[in-house]
């Protein structure tokens, strides 16, 4: 069933087999189900300053740093960078109105993908494009001993967010792993877009309301319609991944 994107994987990129070793998990839309929040308070915060962001559109910038997003519309509109002090206010103002919100669940089939992972000896590793505070140290509540910090990607660790794909290679150094010995779990367009440009195998979940095939197009190498039916098929993807090698 997955035998053939493993295949094509490896041959675009040259390895002869997945030695997995690490799963490199984003964070909102795949450990909590809190885009909903994300695209309610951005735009809710935006359209306070005079910025447009709809909550559609929210979902096509999950993933970047709250600075690039805020910037990206910035310049839409006066054609000009917002200043570092607006940009700070701004997702200050954000952060405030998503913690407004009640607390995120977590995604269902997330903690039972999680502790399949944690059983098969595969260390998980967080890449997030997010800063923010509450949901990070929800981690720990909501996901105990699967977590470590030193083994966390978050906007506070990386230059360039994703699309770029600093954040996963900075997730592979983490982990200490190669790119063929890991792969990324997002739902995102352009977290999947980083993912592919770190060169590791991408499995996109579509836990919102985006067209799947976006996901695909951004290079997903395996597309699942939540993160329930990852966990129902971990383990025929598990043993594909171990098991599809070139000659």
């Amino acid at each position: 069933m997955f035998e053939e994107s493993i295949t094509r994987y490896l041959e675009k990129h040259g390895h002869s087999k997945i030695q997995l070793k690490a799963i490199l998990f984003d964070m909102d839309g795949v450990l909590f189900n809190s885009m909903p929040y994300h695209a309610d308070a951005w735009h809710t915060v935006m359209e306070r300053h005079g910025l447009h962001l709809s909550r559609e559109e929210a979902y096509m910038h999950e993933g970047r740093t709250g600075a690039a997003t805020i910037n990206i519309v910035y310049q839409r509109q006066y054609g000009k960078d917002a200043t570092p002090e607006m940009i700070e206010n701004i997702y200050a103002e954000k952060s405030k109105e998503f913690n407004t919100h009640p607390e995120p669940e977590r995604m269902p089939g997330a903690w039972e993908t999680l502790q399949k992972v944690k059983t098969e000896g595969i260390t998980p590793v967080l890449v997030t494009g997010s800063g923010q505070h509450s949901l990070l140290n929800r981690l720990t509540h909501n996901f105990p001993g699967m977590f470590q910090r030193e083994r966390m990607v978050t906007a506070f660790d990386v230059k360039y967010g994703k699309p770029h794909p600093e954040p996963y290679l900075i997730g592979l150094e983490k982990a200490g792993v190669k790119a063929n010995e890991a792969i990324v779990v997002e739902n995102a367009p352009i977290g999947v877009q980083a993912g592919v440009a770190a060169g590791i195998f991408t499995i996109a979940v579509n836990t919102g309301p985006i067209d799947g095939q976006v996901l695909l197009d951004a290079g997903a190498d395996v597309l699942f319609p939540s993160m329930q039916a990852l966990n129902a098929n971990w383990e025929s993807l598990h043993t594909a991944l171990n098991l599809t090698e070139l000659p």
